[in-house]
């Protein structure tokens, strides 16, 4: 009995090395890395909206909570 507890405890032993070891290599990764933007990070300016647009939409009709959907194509 003596032997598997020192077995188990030999093997949690390494198990929390592991986890130790593997933490401080991650932290390590990611401060030494440079940080990388995405695509959804750059974003340009919203675009304004065509002129004319009132006039296209004054047609739509509203939902029951008063909003309206309207597509204005421009090319």
């Amino acid at each position: 009995m003596t032997h598997r507890r020192r077995a188990w405890r030999w093997a949690v032993a390494v198990w929390l090395i592991l986890v130790a070891a593997a933490g401080g290599l991650t932290l390590w990764w990611q401060e030494s890395a440079e940080p990388q933007r995405y695509g959804w990070e750059e974003t340009a300016p919203t675009p304004p909206l065509p002129e004319g647009w009132e006039s296209v939409c004054a047609g739509a009709t509203p939902d029951e909570n008063g909003r309206a959907l309207c597509f204005v194509r421009t090319r």
